[in-house]
């Protein structure tokens, strides 16, 4: 039910859908309450076009990243670097035969660093599915195939397939870390959620370092901004949003 209720709400927490629904409330009043519909239909422009523009999109994304800190030591051997999901893109996957990725790509890629390089002896990949079909694709397998076919060892490479969302990350991680013996441990994930990923970790006991990637923040300069709508704008802003609500929400329910 929290899976469906979370899923539910990032709809409701995206500026398209507040302009969608402004502008369809306008209609409905549009004969009985004329001048507010066009008050409602206006409004709803105005959220479209701010939220789309690129000083609002910058300014939600500098929010989410304020005070991220990397505590990565790149002298320190890991037992393991606990990668999160997010990367794959399933539906592109099943369709090519191959791993297709989204924007945090560089999660895996600074995990498969940190196992080239020797700075880990093992990987976990957290990374279940919210898809129900029984030949649905599992992220976790995905990685794990990726990095074999970059020359990982197989022996290397723990799954962690189960969890849906951040906080089942850290219980089902939590389990196998402790099955296999691991004290020194790196979370990597993208800025912007490593601040709740890391108090999710803690909150089951774990003490990891942190490697933050995925930096989408650019530097701040509001008069040499683009003021010009464009969709990646308000794609990012939404995404800034979801994760600030994301936070609230687990730190209400202890789970951070």
């Amino acid at each position: 039910m929290f899976i469906f209720l979370s899923k539910l709400l990032d709809l409701l927490l995206s500026p398209l859908s507040w302009g969608l629904l402004l502008g369809v409330l306008g209609l409905v009043l549009s004969r009985r309450r004329a001048r507010l519909a066009a008050w409602l239909q206006g409004l709803g422009l105005l959220v479209l076009y701010l939220f789309s523009t690129q000083p609002v999109a910058t300014g939600l994304q500098r929010w989410v990243e304020a005070g991220v800190v990397s505590t990565y030591r790149p002298d320190e051997v890991y037992d393991a670097v606990i990668v999160l999901g997010g990367a794959v893109d399933s539906s592109a996957t099943e369709r090519s035969g191959l791993p297709e990725y989204n924007q945090p790509v560089e999660r895996i890629l600074r995990g498969f660093e940190l196992l080239r390089d020797g700075h880990a002896r093992h990987v976990l990949l957290a990374a279940g599915t919210l898809d129900m079909r029984p030949e649905a694709l599992v992220e976790a397998d995905v990685l794990a195939r990726q990095l074999r076919m970059w020359g990982i060892a197989p022996e290397r490479i723990f799954t962690e397939k189960r969890s849906r969302n951040t906080r089942e990350n850290a219980v089902e991680s939590e389990r196998i870390i402790r099955q296999q013996g691991w004290k020194r441990l790196v979370l990597v994930t993208s800025a912007a959620h490593m601040p709740r990923a890391l108090r999710t970790f803690e909150a089951v006991g774990l003490k990891p370092d942190t490697l933050a990637v995925d930096v989408r923040a650019h530097e701040w300069d509001f008069h040499g901004a683009s003021w010009q709508p464009r969709a990646s704008n308000l794609s990012a802003g939404t995404d800034a949003l979801r994760e600030l609500f994301g936070r609230l929400v687990y730190r209400l329910r202890g789970w951070a």
